[in-house]
């Protein structure tokens, strides 16, 4: 059956996230994805600039990864994983502690990126609980993103998203990222905050800020931060829902650092883009405290769809196509590509700044503009006119594309970024 007038259809009966019906009343029609290329119903061509939310990092209907799960599908599709357990689950957990930093003991599945901060907060905070302990403080960076449950609202920091909702958030106090010029009285006043010892967790996007328009921080500053919240006992929650699986150009952005995290959120391109799935994990220290004999002291949290035997499969094939030669050396391409591109694009007279982390980069233009401003709407639809998805962040436009994209559509990427701010 062919796909027809997706767009009108599509107005009838759709919510969609993060859009104004009013005043953004069309959507384009998408019905097939290949590589770094999306297909419209007019088989326009589109290269995924951003793999979709970062999601498909090893591009769209990958081969490898569509075999597996094929083959998956008629073993077993669904089973309830309490009480029960499969192969899978078992097998992805295991590849996974060859990979995630070495403290790491446990994994937890859910759904999605918020789910795996929600888990990771209530493990924060009944971590103490179970102890005695009563903290119901949480820290997290200014301008940091971590979803849209409320757990996870709570600790965001971007006003956009909350704003109907901040009388109903947990407790959350906000700190700067760490500076070469702020980290000694960061430090300071952190000293004196934590002496009031009710801050049971510090949540953080490590080294770069997604939603925060790809702010990315001082990696050594990030490491005293956290290396003074373990002395004092405050569980630290990395959120790598966006920077895992090479995305800065290590397995995960926490590799880059001395301090590891006493839990880690991961989803995204977990799956590999295949289908939704989240897993929080946590080290044994965190796990001890809810070992008990005590019913109440588990972590009474599920999901119907934890750990599908689907979506652990494709999590499996992801894994493998990431330790894959190939895929480090097209990690490994695209990063020199952006250095080169970004030597220069620096001196164009409408950019104010370029920062990159592996295979994140991005500008800012010299031009203030609201987060969903008409600038930003222009620019979207320039991209898009040209065949180039991108989803500028306010005054900033950044690539992450997939580690499959050809050198020809790096390219195409990078000229029509260029053909822009000159037409700016």
């Amino acid at each position: 059956m062919t796909a027809k007038n997706l767009s009108k259809r599509d107005q009838k009966h759709i919510w969609h996230p993060l859009t104004q019906h009013k005043t953004h009343p069309k959507t384009l029609g998408i019905v097939r994805a290949k590589g770094a290329v999306l297909y419209d119903e007019d088989n326009k061509e589109y290269i995924d600039g951003i793999a979709s939310w970062y999601t498909c990092m090893y591009g769209h209907c990958n081969d490898f990864i569509l075999e597996r799960v094929q083959k998956q599908m008629y073993r077993m599709d669904q089973v309830v994983f309490s009480g029960f357990t499969h192969e899978p689950a078992i097998e992805l957990s295991e590849e996974l502690m060859k990979i995630l930093p070495p403290n790491q003991d446990k994994v937890f599945f859910s759904d999605n990126g918020s789910t795996a901060v929600e888990i990771g907060i209530k493990m924060a905070l009944q971590y103490h609980f179970n102890r005695g302990d009563k903290r119901n403080i949480l820290l997290a960076f200014e301008e940091g993103f971590h979803g849209d449950t409320f757990g996870a609202m709570s600790v965001s920091g971007l006003s956009v998203y909350n704003g109907p909702f901040e009388d109903f958030f947990i407790d959350v106090e906000r700190i700067p990222v760490p500076t070469k010029d702020n980290i000694e009285s960061l430090l300071s006043n952190l000293e004196i905050r934590l002496k009031h010892n009710n801050v049971a967790g510090f949540i953080y996007e490590p080294l770069v800020q997604g939603a925060a328009a790809m702010k990315v921080h001082d990696a050594a500053g990030l490491d005293r931060i956290l290396e003074l919240f373990q002395k004092n006992d405050v569980l630290t929650i990395a959120d790598e829902v966006m920077t895992g699986f090479g995305k800065t150009g290590t397995y995960f952005a926490s590799d880059q650092l001395t301090a590891n995290p006493d839990i880690i959120c991961l989803s995204k391109a977990l799956t590999a883009g295949l289908m939704p799935m989240a897993i929080t994990s946590c080290s044994r220290k965190v796990y001890d405290a809810f070992y008990s004999d005590e019913i109440a002291k588990g972590l009474f949290h599920g999901h119907t769809y934890t750990a599908n035997p689907l979506a652990c499969t494709a999590a499996l094939a992801g894994i493998e196509l990431l330790r894959s030669q190939e895929i480090q050396n097209s990690i490994k391409r695209i990063i020199r590509s952006h250095k080169d591109f970004r030597q220069q694009i620096r001196a164009h007279d409408k950019v104010a700044d370029t920062r990159q982390c592996g295979t994140i980069f991005a500008l800012d233009l010299n031009v203030r503009t609201e987060r969903y401003g008409n600038l930003r709407d222009k620019l979207f639809r320039y991209f898009m006119d040209k065949g180039v998805f991108l989803r500028p962040l306010g005054n900033t436009i950044y690539i992450l594309a997939p580690y499959v994209i050809l050198e020809e559509q790096l390219e195409k990427v990078y000229t029509t970024i260029k053909s822009a701010l000159d037409s700016i």
